[in-house]
């Protein structure tokens, strides 16, 4: 799919690895995951707008590039989608941080919102939406809808695992945004849990059972 950008570089894989160990504790998981971020985010805002603008030297005056227009906005899903904030903030100081509140039925697997406060204006913003795992996609169709909804249009889907089955039901949904991905794993297994996966990534995080 031609919106679907999987980022092979040999660090995100590297660490990655690292994130699948179950020996890897809480503190050294949640580093992980903001330096995974920041380096797929160095690859996922690679088309950010620029404009020229005037810059005194110490040489001289001179037209250079810098971002343009109202920036970026960063919305993780929550909870693990927080992980993933600070690597992106780590680029943009300046971007703007909206939450999406979602959590799953245990039996149906779908997704309910909870929680959803964007920035504004949310419309002229290109949006990274972060959520570590892309599981059955129902998360992720949810929480697009919900920035389409309030308006926003350029939209970016950053995780660091995927399943085949949450791409297709999110490219499906939203075929004009793009996905950027650390790894695309096997499959789903019964319990909808990533297989080979890293566990649940908002316990590992957060250091929660």
């Amino acid at each position: 799919m031609e919106n679907v950008i999987i980022i092979k570089h040999p660090l995100i894989q590297h660490k990655i690895s690292i994130l699948r160990d179950q020996r890897t504790g809480t503190n050294e998981f949640r580093s992980l995951i903001e330096e995974i971020a920041m380096l797929m985010g160095y690859e996922a805002l690679r088309d950010l707008p620029l404009e020229d603008v005037p810059v005194e030297t110490p040489i001289e005056k001179c037209m250079t590039p810098m971002i343009a227009g109202k920036k970026l906005a960063v919305v993780p899903i929550l909870r693990a989608g927080l992980g993933m904030v600070n690597g992106i903030l780590a680029l943009v100081p300046s971007a703007k941080v909206g939450h999406i509140g979602l959590y799953r039925d245990e039996e149906t697997h779908e997704p309910h919102e909870y929680y959803c406060k964007l920035p504004t204006p949310i419309e002229l913003r290109t949006i990274v939406a972060t959520d570590p795992m892309l599981a059955t996609g129902g998360s992720a169709v949810a929480a697009v809808d919900f920035i389409k909804k309030h308006g926003g249009k350029n939209i970016k889907f950053m995780c660091i695992i995927a399943a085949p089955e949450g791409v297709e039901r999110l490219m499906k949904a939203h075929p004009d945004i793009q996905l950027y991905i650390g790894h695309l794993d096997r499959c789903l297994n019964e319990n909808a849990y990533i297989c080979p996966g890293l566990g649940d990534a908002g316990d590992r995080i957060f250091g929660t059972r």
